[in-house]
Formats: structure tokens, C-alpha cells, sequence
């Protein structure tokens, strides 16, 4: 059962098995539905961490490019779903706090995701949300962290909406717009990767800059 699981999410950040899901078993409302699910549990549901997000929205935007699925209408879809989902995290968060995390050899709730996006959400505050968008793991945390912060749900929807609509319409439109591209095509699990490390980058460059800023702060 659960290699049949993995096999379905494998299937899911691959182009040709994903056409073929949503021509057979998902189509329909059904392949919606499916599609919505994955990004939403994605985002804020504190087991989706190791469902695929940027590699399905960049799948999903080369299945767009192929007639498969309407463009606009999926990019709206979908950024309801992210933010949707970090809703629900943001809720998790104001209301179970840290309880899901005190057992340190939780292998689904590890405690180590839970300090890695605190660190990066106090080095960032607000902005996190939106960092976090574009970076795995952290991205399903980051609302959880920001209910457990009590930060005001209004400040929190105004950069989780911004950033749902930076990432799911970026990720998606890259697969649009290269997904025919043969290169692309034939070293598809290669530039996945490739959109994934370019997606940390201004997060790198925001951490490098606060260290460079935090000695001369010190030197003052």
C-alpha cells in the first residue's frame, strides 16, 4: 500500500504520468481535486512535508502547456490551496502549540523541522511567510510557527496571500513557458532540482547579508 502511495506521488512530478493520471483514474473534477489536496496538505498540514510542491506546480504548468489543464484557471485553484492551507497551519499553530513536538523521537513530527523554521522565522519575521514559500520543509511550517508566535492573523494573510500567488503562478508558468523546450524535457528531474536551489537563493542572500549586518551592529 505504501509503495503504491509513493509510486502515486512519483507519478504526480512527472509529465507524461501525470497526462496520463488525469486522461484515466483522475479525470475530471477528480484530477482537480487531487491536485488541490496535494498542495494544500503541502502547505500547511504538518505531515504534507515530503509531498512534492515546487516539482508538481512546475509539472503541472508543462501539463498546462500541453491543452491538458486550463492555465489561469489552475493557477487560481491551486494558490487557493496553498493558501488555504497555511490557514489551517497558521490554526494548528495558535491552538496546539508546541504539544505535537515534544517528543523528540517523533519520526513525523521531528522536532528539528520545528526549530530549523523557528530560527529562520525569527531571523525574518513577516517575510518569512513568503520565503518560505519558495523553500521545502520550511514552507510547511512557517504558518504553524506563525500561530504558535501569535502573530495577528491579519498581517499573517497579507504576506501568506502574497506569497501563495508569488510561488504557485512562478512554478507554474516556468512549466508553461519551458515545458516544450527538449532539453528541458529530457533532463526534467535535473532542472527540478535546478528550480528548487534558485527558489533558495534569495533566502540565502537575505541570512548572508543579516550576518554581514549583525558584526558591524556589534562593532558600533
Amino acid at each position: 500500500m505504501l509503495h503504491q502511495f509513493l509510486d502515486f506521488v512519483r507519478s504526480l512530478t512527472n509529465p507524461d504520468q501525470l497526462i496520463y493520471l488525469l486522461s484515466t483514474v483522475l479525470s475530471g473534477w477528480v484530477g482537480y481535486v487531487a491536485l488541490f489536496a496535494v498542495v494544500f496538505a503541502e502547505s500547511g498540514l504538518l505531515v504534507g512535508f515530503f509531498l512534492p510542491g515546487d516539482s508538481l506546480l512546475f509539472t503541472v504548468g508543462i501539463v498546462a502547456g500541453a491543452g491538458k489543464l486550463p492555465i489561469i484557471g489552475t493557477i487560481v485553484m491551486l494558490t487557493a490551496a496553498s493558501i488555504l492551507g497555511d490557514g489551517i497551519g497558521f490554526l494548528l499553530g495558535s491552538t496546539l502549540g508546541y504539544s505535537l513536538f515534544k517528543n523528540t523521537n517523533s519520526r513525523i513530527f521531528r522536532r528539528e523541522y520545528l526549530d530549523r523554521t523557528h530560527e529562520f522565522y525569527e531571523r525574518h519575521g513577516g517575510k518569512t511567510i513568503i520565503y518560505a514559500k519558495f523553500v521545502p520543509i520550511i514552507r510547511t511550517f512557517a504558518a504553524f510557527i506563525a500561530g504558535v508566535g501569535k502573530m495577528h492573523y491579519v498581517r499573517f494573510l497579507s504576506f501568506n496571500v502574497f506569497g501563495a500567488i508569488g510561488w504557485v503562478t512562478s512554478m507554474i508558468m516556468l512549466g508553461y513557458l519551458l515545458g516544450n523546450v527538449p532539453f528541458i524535457r529530457h533532463n526534467f528531474e535535473k532542472v527540478v532540482l535546478l528550480i528548487i536551489a534558485v527558489s533558495l537563493l534569495p533566502a540565502l542572500l537575505h541570512i548572508l547579508k543579516s550576518r554581514k549586518q549583525q558584526p558591524a551592529l556589534t562593532s558600533k
